[in-house]
């Protein structure tokens, strides 16, 4: 699979030119949604097809700056799929060097859009089937 990559903007940036940290949390939503692309789940067609899946938890451990101007790769990995929720893993490095700038991680359920949760296999047994694959 290819890394998902994105160039720093200057609007993401503080005083500083450091990249904000809840910016890096914005990039794993970029890459989670590449992600699915590149498994072949569209995820506003998941969506039309009533299946959601909202971030239940996230985390990020900040390892060295980005700045303006630097491209990053995000690699994002399926760590763990059920039928319920799923994890996904997330590697931020320095697109010149592959020095590691974050890492973290993502969990999400899938719910309809009426908020309830929802039995992916029996929801959308196609898109269970793309998502147990990526294992």
């Amino acid at each position: 699979m290819r890394t998902c990559l994105h160039k720093v903007q200057y609007y993401e940036t503080d005083q500083m030119g450091f990249v904000h940290h809840s910016n890096y949390i914005r990039w794993f939503e970029e890459a989670r949604i590449d992600f699915m692309a590149q498994i072949g789940l569209d995820y506003q067609k998941l969506e039309e097809q009533g299946c959601l899946s909202p971030v239940l938890s996230v985390n990020c451990q900040y390892r060295k700056s980005v700045k303006f101007g630097e491209t990053v790769q995000i690699i994002t990995r399926l760590l763990e799929f059920g039928n319920v929720k799923f994890k996904l893993s997330y590697q931020v490095l320095d697109n010149e060097t592959g020095e590691l700038r974050a890492e973290g991680e993502s969990t999400h359920c899938f719910i309809n859009p009426q908020g309830k949760p929802i039995s992916l296999k029996r929801q959308n047994p196609e898109a269970f089937e793309i998502f147990r694959s990526a294992l």
